[in-house]
């Protein structure tokens, strides 16, 4: 089978015509700001790529959305982050779905039948600050809560319909709470400013979501009771499960395109081809493992911990294997044009997005030696 071909094949299966339209327009038109690459995703169905059929959506597994965003990555880092940020939230919608009776089908059936895209406003991009830790506060307010701070960096900021956000809640005793608050990004008090200045992912549309007393019902926060050994409940850990597989096939995807890059020049030699080759196979085949597990319905603490293990294993190798493309794709491809680039600059990127790595190896000795994962 010719690389890649799997996860194109998967991609048109689900999303039919997303490939082509992406493939259409130059890699830096993508990945430039206001890029048209969101709209090709939101146009071809994407935003309802997780959402279970009775809702309207597509229902895919977790296996084919790994599949569909390595391809759109190769394509389109940019899209296949903005993807992710969505998908992690919508997975997380679906996980709510299951043990609640609330409004969450409703979201859901709005995000699939109106191609809705919903941004995460958790605490991404925040050194030192816990995954889990909430980005927003929130005092109480007749009907609801009134939500202040702000996201920087939140993807999608310029095209989301919908907003998740972690929120810190007062409580009785005079400390906070963990609420996720689901905001409709119309919703008054609600701005974006700008942030990103690296010309890496800036299609993302990865800028500051600020929120200024905005109100929000009590039936759009939800309230999470944390595992106090594992600083986790399901929704939280089936969250980090969903967004650790995604996010590592947005690099994978990434690495990938250089390496597809290698293989059509023939430059270098055919063992060193190989090598890099299956190097990426090895690791999509350590994702797709811990995808088997999502649908076979595991995606508790060890679930998730074999995640972070695939990922964290991943970043040392496209790290390797994106330094050997390069060098052997020479200089030409390097200055000719910005495409090599911006592909090999784009793959450090994981090793920023949260949970990371120095940040979770004393819970996972602690884990290796039989203690739960606790993340914090």
């Amino acid at each position: 089978m010719k690389f890649l071909q799997r996860e194109y094949d998967t991609l048109e299966d689900l999303l039919p015509g997303l490939d082509k339209a992406l493939s259409a327009v130059p890699l830096g038109e993508l990945e430039r700001r206001g890029g048209p690459g969101i709209a090709a995703l939101r146009d071809a169905g994407g935003s309802g790529l997780l959402v279970p059929a009775e809702h309207g959506g597509i229902g895919a597994s977790a296996r084919d959305a790994v599949r569909c965003t390595r391809a759109i990555a190769t394509r389109s880092p940019s899209v296949a982050v903005a993807a992710t940020m969505h998908n992690f939230s919508v997975a997380s919608l679906v996980t709510l779905t299951a043990t609640s009776t609330g409004f969450e089908w409703l979201l859901l059936d709005a995000v699939a039948r109106d191609k809705r895209m919903m941004s995460s406003a958790f605490a991404e991009g925040r050194t030192g600050q816990g995954v889990l830790t909430p980005t927003m506060v929130a005092r109480r307010a007749e009907g609801g809560w009134l939500v202040s701070g702000s996201k920087k960096p939140c993807s999608l900021s310029a095209s989301m319909d919908l907003i998740t956000a972690s929120v810190a809640l007062p409580d009785e005793d005079g400390g906070t709470t963990l609420g996720i608050a689901v905001i409709p990004a119309g919703t008054p008090g609600i701005s974006v400013r700008p942030f990103w200045d690296s010309l890496v992912l800036a299609g993302a549309e990865s800028d500051e979501v600020v929120l200024d007393d905005v109100l929000v019902p009590d039936e759009l926060m939800v309230k999470p009771v944390l595992d106090p050994e594992t600083n986790l409940d399901d929704l939280n850990t089936t969250g980090l499960v969903w967004f650790t597989l995604l996010v590592s096939a947005v690099y994978l995807g990434t690495a990938s395109a250089l390496v597809a890059r290698l293989l059509e020049s023939g430059r270098g030699d055919t063992a060193t081809r190989v090598d890099v080759v299956t190097d990426l196979e090895a690791c999509a085949l350590a994702l797709d493992r811990v995808a088997w597990a999502v649908d076979s319905g595991e995606s508790g603490n060890d679930t998730l911990a074999d995640a972070l293990t695939a990922r964290y294993s991943m970043q040392r190798t496209i790290r390797r294997v994106v330094g050997t493309t390069v060098e052997l794709l020479g200089g030409m491809a390097f200055v000719s044009s910005p495409d090599v680039a911006l592909l090999a600059a784009s793959v450090h990127a994981l090793a920023f997005h949260p949970p990371g790595r120095t940040s979770t190896a004393a819970s996972l000795d602690r884990y290796h030696a039989g203690s739960p994962l606790r993340i914090d």
